[in-house]
């Protein structure tokens, strides 16, 4: 299983960003696909979730309206546009992966990506 994040980089504020997560190793069309981040000192947070079974999309209030994370899955990627970027959406991004077990549709094994550092600064 491989998770390459790509995308980061320096914006302003008010800026955009799209990083993408390209997928490999698992089926990627029946995984939870979601986007994490940490900024320096604190916890890793989630910033969205897309569940492939049940379809939902849910995201944390602080980037409600802001962010979108959509997937392809004729190229197993997964993206997250980023919008109106402010300076605390600054941290290292991390892509994660549910895969469903087999036999145990209910139960994940989770994989992480790298990680693709975003700084929102003038």
């Amino acid at each position: 299983v491989q998770l390459v994040e790509s995308g980061g980089g320096l914006v302003q504020p008010g800026g955009s960003l799209r990083l993408s997560c390209a997928a490999s190793g698992f089926a990627f069309s029946s995984a939870d696909m979601s986007w994490y981040r940490q900024s320096a000192g604190k916890e890793r947070d989630l910033v969205a979730i897309m569940r492939s079974a049940a379809g939902t999309t849910d995201y944390a209030d602080s980037v409600m309206g802001r962010f979108t994370l959509n997937r392809d899955n004729a190229k197993s990627t997964v993206y997250l546009q980023m919008n109106s970027l402010k300076p605390e959406d600054t941290a290292v991004y991390f892509c994660k992966a549910g895969v469903p077990v087999m036999g145990r549709p209910t139960l994940r094994t989770y994989y992480w990506g790298q990680g693709t550092q975003v700084t929102v600064s003038s």
